[in-house]
């Protein structure tokens, strides 16, 4: 299997940090945030992986470089300099990633999931990995159902930015800017996502105090 590390966008509620860093090269634990993935990635086993490019792109390139020095082949999908959203980005990067299931993952998350045991049945096209609703986002998103992700108002959890997807679950897509809800409940209604819960480690590093205090309490490496 192949993943997509998503790193092309802006990080506005980062600013002014990511005016000049982008967001994926915001050091933790002494290492880039987007260096846990990829360590995290090599660990299972998964050696090709995709990374999309926009904001400060050439920098993640620089720093990155082919991913010999993680273990990893990266193959990168330039955006250019306005992002194509979740859903655009990695329906861009489809071809890059095989006809087979496909793991991707947001670059601005910081996370203990082990990815070698993540899968995808026959016949769904995604599986999601869902956490329980961090303070920052207390409604959630979806439901679940035995491992059925469903669409509900009350009792659900937060897509934690990792998931399993098949090539036809972006079925009838045209290229361009757009996000990945509408697909996501598209295929929900369907009945052809899973899901399943992680209850470990995972922090969205998507503002300023929440970087703070992660790098507060993740040990240095260097």
């Amino acid at each position: 299997m192949k993943a997509m590390l998503l790193a092309a966008g802006r990080g506005e509620r980062m600013r002014p940090l990511t005016d000049a860093v982008p967001k994926p090269l915001v050091r933790v634990g002494g290492r880039p945030l987007i260096a846990w993935h990829l360590a995290a990635l090599a660990r299972a086993g998964i050696r090709e992986v995709v990374i999309n490019l926009s904001w400060l792109g050439a920098q993640v390139r620089a720093t990155l470089g082919d991913g010999h020095d993680y273990g990893v082949l990266i193959t990168y999908s330039d955006e250019g300099p306005v992002p194509l959203e979740t859903g655009g980005g990695i329906f861009s990067a489809v071809p890059l990633l095989g006809p087979g299931p496909f793991l991707v993952v947001n670059a601005d998350i910081w996370t203990d999931i082990d990815f070698a045991a993540l899968a995808l049945e026959e016949n769904a096209h995604a599986r999601l990995l869902l956490i329980p609703n961090p303070p920052h986002h207390p409604r959630g998103d979806f439901g679940l159902e035995g491992d059925l992700v469903v669409s509900r108002e009350t009792d659900r959890y937060t897509y934690s930015g990792v998931g399993v997807y098949r090539p036809e679950f972006f079925g009838g897509c045209t290229a361009g800017r757009f996000p990945l809800l509408p697909l996501l409940d598209r295929a929900i209604a369907a009945g052809l996502v899973r899901g399943q819960v992680h209850r470990g480690e995972w922090c969205d590093v998507g503002t300023l105090e929440r970087l703070a205090k992660l790098t507060a309490r993740v040990p240095a490496l260097e």
